[in-house]
């Protein structure tokens, strides 16, 4: 729903009752009414799914260079420590396994595998309308991470997040139009049995938003628990095989070059309980991959190559995201730099080679290093986001509410987030040239006929909704307005949207009776 003042503020009228309104009066009141009325998904300014690609780092024949770098990887390094259940797989597939117990993999067998593989993958929400089309270059914004503490921007400090404020976080996203997925954001610290956090992630994720959801399982053998927990929720299995909601978000890899055996086992379940996977290897530059960016993507490209015929050589076609989330270390101390300019870049060369592979991929943007939401976080959020959209990034994971390099998620970032992910949107969005768009017309009715200003033009007012996006949060008065308003405060403008839509979030996601169930058979936090 697109409008100009916060639904979550003022009561919004129905379409219908709005015109009916808006002709008794006649008035600027009624025609306000009926331009700030919500407007039909195909008319909004900014939506999911609008596709970038305007944005190319790397040159084409950067692109063939790295791939073909990639491969060689592959066919002369390898991967080391695939479990046993893998190498069957891949060597029944035609990968190689070496004396020196690395597989490799010959370049007709990536080749083969990429042919099969999934290029039309659609991640489900619980409700259709926030199913997510991962084709061509169509992009979508969400949060990501394992956060183990919550920002506190009040008292200015950190504590340990708890099942509750995931919940929390999953409530807030359902709400915001600019976010358009939730996975798992923070650790359920207060939960120290694995599989009773797992449950608990889950649940929180679930009961909080209709929209999809990405999680990952601590052990392999939690997965079938949590696939019953799933069953429940969509209302069986068959319900679940048909539209699985929830995808696993899965470190195959420990980079460089190595396959994390759990991981690889609790894939396979996956695979075969038909969830989705996101590829992920995360290798961090300087450290634990190449410091050169381009050999940094090539690592991770040659990792997820790796991903692709793995889980094609088992499912062919089964839904996976290319997950190459190369990250950058700060040389001069090895710490992480997710709000580097060079994080930037490697998200939007790795959206390049996912287009080149024709593949939906996923990396992460949108990262902060900085400890609260601040200026510094502004500029850290702002430049990778726009970056990741333009170069055309399926899935943009942990966009909203990072900070401290992952290791804290704040409430307050992730609504300030939802306003800055719209300027990003109607960035990627670009400039509409049409035939009305420069038509001339009223450019001649202004400066021949009218007022020799555009305010109140038919045009403007008919574009006001669908051309421009709208602030929930930020200010946009001038000093006079603003000190006539109190010179509100941003982070106290988010802190106040924030409990409303906790406030209001009210109604219940999941079925009461299934709720219920669910209680009775598992040990739930919130």
């Amino acid at each position: 729903m697109e409008v100009t003042l916060d639904p979550l503020a003022v009561p919004v009228a129905e379409p219908a009752a709005i015109e009916r309104a808006s002709r008794r009066s006649g008035g600027r009141a009624g025609r306000v009414a009926v331009r700030t009325a919500p407007l039909a998904e195909n008319l909004r300014p900014v939506r999911p799914g609008m596709s970038g690609g305007q944005y190319s780092p790397l040159t084409d024949a950067n692109v063939l260079r790295i791939h073909q770098a990639a491969l060689d990887a592959l066919e002369t390094i390898g991967l080391s420590q695939a479990p046993t259940s893998g190498i069957e797989i891949m060597t029944r597939a035609g990968a190689v396994l070496g004396d020196d117990g690395r597989l490799r993999f010959p370049r007709a067998l990536v080749e083969d595998m990429l042919a099969v593989a999934n290029k039309n993958v659609v991640l489900f929400g619980r409700d259709p309308a926030h199913d997510l089309d991962l084709s061509g270059t169509r992009v979508h914004y969400g949060t990501a991470g394992a956060a183990v503490h919550v920002v506190d921007v009040e008292t200015r400090s950190y504590r340990d997040s708890t099942a509750r404020d995931l919940f929390d976080a999953a409530r807030i996203t359902h709400a915001l139009e600019n976010v358009h997925f939730f996975q798992r954001a923070m650790v359920c610290r207060d939960v120290a049995d694995n599989f009773e956090m797992d449950i608990n992630t889950l649940y929180a994720c679930c009961g909080g938003t209709t929209k999809h959801v990405g999680t990952s399982f601590s052990d392999p053998s939690h997965v079938a628990g949590c696939m019953e927990l799933l069953h429940m929720i969509a209302g069986g299995e068959d319900a679940w095989r048909a539209r699985p909601f929830v995808s696993n978000s899965n470190c195959f890899v420990v980079p460089p070059m190595k396959f994390a055996e759990e991981s690889c086992i609790t894939m396979e379940h996956c695979i075969r309980a038909g969830m989705p996977v996101l590829l992920l290897s995360a290798g961090q530059a300087g450290a634990t991959a190449p410091a050169p960016l381009a050999t940094a993507i090539v690592q991770a490209v040659a990792e997820c190559l790796a991903g692709v015929v793995y889980v094609n050589a088992m499912a062919p076609g089964h839904p996976a995201v290319f997950g190459t989330w190369p990250f950058v270390s700060d040389l001069r101390t090895g710490a992480m730099s997710g709000g580097s300019g060079e994080q930037a870049l490697l998200s939007a060369g790795c959206a390049q080679m996912h287009r080149f592979y024709g593949l939906p991929g996923g990396a992460a943007a949108g990262i902060a290093d900085a400890k609260l939401p601040d200026m510094q976080a502004g500029w850290e959020q702002a430049i990778s986001n726009t970056m990741a959209g333009l170069s055309g990034l399926n899935m943009v994971y942990e966009a909203v509410g990072m900070h401290a390099s992952l290791l804290g998620f704040c409430m307050e970032s992730l609504v300030l987030g939802d306003d800055l992910l719209g300027q990003v949107l109607r960035c990627v969005r670009g400039i509409d040239v049409t035939e009305d768009s420069v038509s001339i017309e009223a450019m001649r009715q202004v400066c021949l006929e009218g007022p020799g200003h555009y305010l109140g033009h038919p045009q403007t007012l008919s574009l006001m909704q669908t051309e421009y996006v709208y602030p929930a949060v930020a200010d946009r008065t001038s000093p006079k307005e603003w000190v006539e308003i109190g010179k509100p405060d941003l982070i106290q403008k988010a802190i106040a949207r924030k409990n409303r839509i906790l406030e209001h979030s009210t109604t219940p996601l999941l079925d009461p009776a299934v709720d219920a169930a669910i209680r009775a058979a598992y040990n739930i936090y919130v």
